[in-house]
């Protein structure tokens, strides 16, 4: 069977591929920010590591980004230390969600899978409050997928062009 690829992207790839940009660009800056705190000699070279990886991932997918669905990127983005925090609260509690579902499916104790669940709903409850936060001052417009993209690209190229 040959495919026939098309040269714009999925709708719900495009997705994936924010989701990994802006993750992985929020991590490298703070394992920038972190390296010169590191004084454990080995450590220190797994950071390196670990920035050259995320370095070189962030670069592969921004070369998917033109090929994104046709939409128009509108204004500069928000960027200051306020959206980058606010941001990286929002991961922790997006991927906090993920967790806490996944461990419940494989809770057999119906004590543990109590706790689970309630730290799902305290999970829950402020990823909106931070979301809601973020998107009342500007920080993720939400709605605007174009506008999301741009921001998606100022923030890997803030975090690629960091020293450490």
């Amino acid at each position: 069977m040959v495919y026939n690829y098309r040269k714009t992207l999925a709708w719900h790839e495009t997705l994936e591929i924010h989701e990994l940009v802006a993750f992985q660009s929020t991590g490298l800056i703070k394992l920038k920010m972190g390296f010169r705190k590191i004084t454990d000699k080995d450590l220190k070279v797994i950071y390196q590591r670990a920035i050259k990886d995320l370095e070189k991932n962030i670069n592969e997918l921004l070369q998917f980004y033109p090929s994104a669905p046709s939409i128009q990127r509108v204004t500069e983005s928000k960027s200051d230390h306020i959206a980058f925090y606010a941001g990286d609260l929002l991961g922790i509690f997006k991927s906090s969600i993920r967790n806490y579902a996944n461990a419940i499916t494989e809770t057999a104790t119906p004590e543990l899978r109590k706790v689970f669940l309630n730290q799902l709903i305290r999970a829950i409850n402020l990823h909106e409050r931070i979301f809601t936060y973020m998107y009342q001052k500007g920080y993720y417009p939400s709605y605007d997928f174009g506008q999301i993209l741009h921001n998606d690209q100022n923030l890997a190229q803030k975090a690629l062009s960091m020293k450490y």
